[in-house]
């Protein structure tokens, strides 16, 4: 008999119950307890759907108040030393203490934070010193597995492999291998506990192995995974995201008893596995998407999984692709979605259904699930037939694509001229992101304008003084080029969507990016095109405020595809292409209106990228072409900004320099600046602002920290072609915060620039 299971389910709860737990805590409004109680029935509820849904084994240790990667490197006692907190394993860390790791506190910044593979999802980077020492402090993640299994169903724990956790750090002083034995010790330690509580099936996730690995990562597979040679629950290893295929040798000579593969990303690698799979091991097929929302065709899937089923029987087991933390809760309460659109959906609720059908149709045949089958059969054909999907002006442009210029008209060293008498900008010159504080009245107005209990003329009204507020506050912290605060913004990516054909929207479709921050991805549905302006009028407004410049502020083509759950019925690349010919309309219409400056943000440029070196050379050349169509109708006296959030840029630079962007922004506080050093290494040509201060932490950085960044960024870029900005926009901040960082950020240029002016 095949099983089914799944390999995480997503944290937030159905309306995003942890989320506001988390926030309620942080602001003194709940007690430890009360967010714990609020955890623990957060898990009930979701062993409860998998055990409503028929599925073999409940999955558990999926749950984090904040972060898994943050978890799994406390499990094993490696909290940074910086914190203090003490090595003691008598007791877990307090909620305090967790969450300031996480956050930072008023002595210590927060753990650095980075793209989690491919995805949206970001995790907070551990960090190794010679002082990591690594001890079980298992407390709470055997406290919920005891939990778990007294719901009596049978039990798998999930936990990040040792190798994954490892490489997924940062080392300071030492070598991460050579951590790798005494780290798998004690994994070995906590997986002999396992078996003494009965744990039939354990899932170990190397997610590493969607990259491509040198020799040295792959045999510490091998040394890792010795040590669990002795008493220990059966091992499934889970892979996801990419093809493993090539790495069985590895994977297939290690003590473990069945292995997960990602059957969506890549079908291609299931017969390879069937004639490669050691007589004894299950393994998992992931044949339904756990990083999109498209009803899985059933038909298909079975014509896979019979294969499979026909030489393995009950050795098989049927899967999501990944953990569903990707994915929204449930479909229940997606009142407002038309009913032909939510019939092509289905989120985490729904697939942990699709699971149950699979199995059902391999197990009892196909008869035994008739209806299940018809009514998959219809949607997928309603989707295929549908006259919204498609739109013959989109198709045509695109086919005409190649009499539009899609280089800027002049190179940057030109440009720049023009744009330095055009601005007169300083020397140092400085700006934020983008968003100012999204307030609880901002909050409150556009809910009751989303409910029709706020008309649209005293709505505008309302956005209109936040971003008067917003330019007052800039000119009195005596920045250089303001934004007006994106006060009318609901989130970067759903704003835009909700302006442009081939769009559908949620009410509830969120899913985590970080911590407390959660996103409602749009849905591409179907051709993408702008029947309007969609920022122009407030852009005229904010810029009628003041003399200095005010940035037009778009979101790239590539962050609109990343960020949103993209059709799968066309190349990625066409939906990009069809998304930058809509904001490149948008350029024009903004520098035709007097806007000067406009930024572009593409945070999700370096997410997108393949995680197999193979695949690259194609991806960035399509998402290089997508940004340059939507900017070069800029004028030589346009400055085009961009801005890319955590990531490592090093192997993408020449790509990023092709962007040809006048100026960019990136993330570079956490990592003290770390990531400039491959600018600086590569040459970047064109100018740069890495973040002076971490603005997804509370805390308010001294003048003196800035400093120091700023002083070590003037020794690898130029001072003339460095910009001063936070990290990223300020929308999760207050605004006592903002304005103190603010003012010291302005405190240190004024100071710096009157000291290299004078050089």
């Amino acid at each position: 008999m095949a099983k089914a299971h799944i390999l995480g389910y997503p944290r937030i709860g159905e309306k995003r119950t942890l989320k506001f737990a988390q926030e309620a805590y942080w602001k003194g409004g709940l007690t430890a307890a009360g967010l714990q109680e609020v955890g623990k029935g957060l898990r009930e509820q979701h062993w409860q759907k998998q055990k409503a849904a028929g599925l073999d084994f409940i999955t558990a240790g999926d749950f984090t108040f904040y972060d898994h990667v943050l978890d799994t490197a406390l499990l094993f006692g490696a909290a940074p030393t910086r914190f203090g907190f003490s090595g003691d394993n008598a007791q877990p860390l307090s909620e305090q203490d967790y969450f300031a790791l996480a956050r930072g506190n008023a002595a210590q910044p927060a753990m650095e934070m980075t793209k989690w593979f491919d995805t949206n999802y970001h995790y907070l980077v551990p960090e190794l010193t010679v002082e990591t020492r690594f001890t079980i402090q298992a407390h709470e993640f055997l406290a919920r597995l005891d939990e778990a299994q007294a719901q009596g169903h049978p039990v798998k724990p999930v936990l990040l492999g040792p190798v994954s956790l490892l490489y997924l750090s940062k080392a300071k002083g030492v070598e991460r291998l050579d951590l790798l034995d005494q780290l798998a010790e004690q994994y070995a330690l906590l997986l002999r506990e396992l078996q003494q509580r009965k744990i039939e099936w354990l899932q170990i996730d190397e997610p590493i192995l969607a990259l491509d690995l040198d020799d040295a990562w792959l045999k510490a597979l091998e040394r890792a995974y010795a040590w669990f040679r002795g008493a220990r629950p059966k091992i499934l290893l889970s892979t996801y995201f990419a093809n493993v295929a090539r790495y069985q040798g590895y994977i297939t000579n290690l003590p473990i008893d069945g292995v997960h593969i990602d059957l969506v990303r890549a079908p291609e690698q299931l017969q390879p596995w069937l004639n490669a799979l050691p007589g004894h091991w299950v393994l998992s097929a992931g044949v339904i998407d756990g990083r999109n929302i498209w009803r899985n065709d059933l038909d298909q899937s079975l014509a896979l999984l019979q294969a499979a089923a026909a030489k393995l029987g009950e050795r098989l087991w049927v899967a999501p692709s990944c953990s569903l933390l990707h994915t929204p809760v449930t479909l229940a309460h997606e009142e407002q979605l038309d009913a032909e659109t939510r019939s092509w959906l289905a989120f985490a609720d729904e697939k942990l259904l699709e699971l149950s059908v699979l199995v059902r149709a391999i197990n009892q045949g196909e008869q035994s699930v008739a209806k299940n089958l018809a009514l998959s059969r219809a949607a997928i054909a309603s989707r295929r037939q549908s006259t919204r999907v498609h739109a013959a002006p989109v198709q045509a442009r695109l086919a005409a694509l190649s009499q539009l210029n899609e280089e800027r008209a002049q190179p940057y060293a030109e440009r720049r001229k023009v744009q330095a008498a055009s601005l007169g900008l300083p020397l140092l010159p400085t700006t934020t992101i983008g968003s100012f504080p999204q307030t609880a009245e901002i909050r409150a107005s556009r809910a009751a304008f989303k409910k029709g209990e706020l008309a649209q003329t005293l709505y505008e009204t309302a956005m209109q003084a936040h971003i008067a507020h917003a330019i007052q506050e800039q000119e009195a912290l005596d920045i250089d080029v303001l934004v007006h605060g994106e006060a009318e913004r609901n989130d970067m990516v759903e704003y835009f969507g909700e302006q442009l054909a081939g769009y559908a929207f949620t009410q509830h479709g969120w899913v985590q990016s970080y911590g407390s921050r959660c996103v409602k991805p749009p849905v591409i549905y179907g051709d993408v095109y702008r029947p309007a302006p969609m920022t122009v009028a407030t852009a005229q407004y904010a810029q009628s405020l003041t003399t200095r410049p005010v940035k037009g502020m778009l979101t790239g083509p590539v962050t609109m595809l990343q960020w949103s759950f993209v059709r799968d019925d066309q190349p990625r690349q066409l939906t990009a292409l069809q998304l930058a010919l809509a904001i490149r309309d948008e350029v024009d219409d903004l520098q035709g209106a007097g806007i000067e400056v406009i930024q572009i943000d593409e945070p999700a440029f370096r997410e997108g990228l393949p995680l197999q070196g193979g695949e690259w050379k194609h991806y960035l050349e399509w998402a290089v072409r997508a940004f340059k169509l939507s900017a070069s109708v800029a004028h030589d006296s346009t400055q085009i900004h961009t801005h890319m959030c955590y990531s490592e840029f090093n192997d993408i630079l020449p790509a990023i320099a092709a962007m040809d962007a006048d100026v960019i922004t990136i993330e570079t506080s956490r990592s003290h600046m770390e990531l400039l050093d491959g600018f600086g290494e590569f040459a970047y040509p064109n100018e740069i602002g890495p973040g002076v201060y971490d603005i997804h932490s509370p805390r308010v950085p001294s003048t003196a920290e800035i400093e120091a960044l700023l002083r070590r960024a003037i020794q690898v870029i130029p001072v003339e072609r460095l910009w001063v900005n936070p990290d990223c926009g300020l929308k999760t901040r207050a605004w006592e915060e903002t304005r103190l960082a603010l003012i010291n950020m302005v405190q240190v240029t004024k100071a710096l620039r009157e000291e290299f002016a004078a050089d």
